[in-house]
């Protein structure tokens, strides 16, 4: 433990695991212990003056809990504080979160390139919304900086990209693509719900945008939806609020509540996934049945060099492919005990996804295998459980696919 001799009352210089749980608390004139929850539509003021100063962004407070509400700014503050952001805005999901930062910013004529390994929602928002508003797209391989390069165009204005990504767990270089964007004044956002702010902050390796699902580890416990975008204030002002005052994608107070509950644990839930995490890959990479493992904290992950130089641990997802296709795969899922199937991620319970026939199957065959999402893929989200107990149920799992 390293010896602190002074400790600061600016909160940005606290360690991660303080600014979690003190970060950004707003306390009422009852000097209450725990974050307040204000579950109000809107505030009253003093008199029609201060209303109107307001209103005219002249005097600070509250006015509708659509784009300002005490709890849910707690909950921004405090993800701002462990992200290292200037501001940050809370949403009511994930993927209000990434449609609202590139819809926020981009118009029509505008052209847009994005990592082609993402999340089937976001892939929709990039190939089918964004041209049915006049904003070009084009899908590339994320993972290769000369074609982020021969993507620009001279009306190219952002690149998007998960890293890791959903499902295949393909890395970005952020700082690799953050230097090309910026050189051609390209705004870069990056949705780094895999690796979490534990683990990764692409906002120090030269990202302009951060977008979080929070339903998945910032909550942590199957709760409550709710997403964040992190950014810079002339982002936010000229940009952001608009759009979030005037279209209304707000995160609940009582699900900003939740989250608030869900940042005080964070840091030991993803070390304690991640550490599982790493041994379950190792021993999935035993098995006889599994043809293949991807974890970013193994030395045979594809793209190792940079999981090491930009995450700080190899993250709590696994994926991994299983012969025999789709009905191995089911054989296995249905085979478990212990591990739930469902689409989700980041849970205290762990999880295990069929991609092909769930999150990935509307973008469609020849989609999933140029992004090598196969039959037998399985993406397996690692929970609080024991290990040893994980290890045991998905090797029987694994034995009963393999031998029916």
């Amino acid at each position: 433990m390293a010896k602190k001799t002074k400790i600061s009352a600016d909160p940005a210089s606290w360690s991660p695991e303080t600014q979690l749980v003190h970060g950004g608390v707003l306390r009422s004139q009852f000097g209450e212990t725990a974050e307040a929850l204000f579950l109000t539509q809107g505030f009253v003021y003093n008199s029609a003056e201060q209303a109107e100063a307001r209103f005219k962004n002249e005097d600070p407070g509250f006015q509708y809990s659509r784009f300002g509400n005490p709890t849910v700014s707690m909950f921004e503050e405090r993800l701002r504080l462990l992200e290292g952001a200037e501001v940050a805005r809370a949403t009511a999901t994930g993927m209000a979160a990434v449609s609202s930062a590139i819809l926020a910013y981009l118009k029509a004529g505008d052209h847009i390139v994005a990592a082609r390994a993402m999340f089937g929602s976001c892939r929709y928002i990039v190939e089918t919304l964004c041209p049915r508003f006049g904003i070009a797209m084009t899908l590339i391989d994320g993972r290769d900086l000369e074609a982020w390069k021969a993507a620009i165009k001279p009306n190219t204005k952002a690149f998007f990209f998960e890293t890791p990504a959903n499902p295949t767990l393909d890395l970005v270089d952020i700082a690799g693509v953050a230097e090309i964007a910026r050189k051609s004044g390209i705004l870069t956002i990056v949705d780094n719900v895999f690796a979490t702010p534990m683990l990764q902050r692409p906002l120090a390796h030269g990202a302009d945008v951060v977008v979080y699902s929070a339903t998945k580890h910032i909550d942590g416990q199957g709760r409550c939806l709710g997403g964040a975008v992190l950014c810079s204030n002339k982002f936010l002002t000229d940009h952001l609020q608009d759009y979030i005052r005037q279209t209304g994608p707000s995160l609940s107070p009582f699900n900003a509540w939740v989250m608030l509950k869900g940042l005080e644990t964070l840091p030991l839930r993803v070390k304690a996934q991640s550490d599982t995490a790493a041994a379950l890959a190792d021993h999935l990479a035993t098995l006889k049945g599994v043809s293949r493992v991807i974890y970013c904290g193994r030395a045979d992950h594809p793209q190792a060099e940079i999981a090491k130089r930009q995450m700080t641990g190899g993250g709590q997802m696994i994926a991994f492919e299983v012969e025999g296709g789709k009905e191995a795969a089911f054989r296995l899922q249905n085979a478990l005990k212990i591990v739930k199937i469902s689409n989700n991620l980041g849970d205290a319970k762990s999880i295990i996804t069929h991609p092909p026939t769930t999150t990935h199957f509307r973008i469609g065959p020849e989609a999933r295998a140029e992004l090598g999402i196969t039959d037998g893929m399985l993406r397996l989200s690692v929970g609080l459980e024991a290990a040893d107990d994980l290890a045991a149920d998905l090797e029987a799992a694994v034995e009963t696919a393999r031998k029916a």
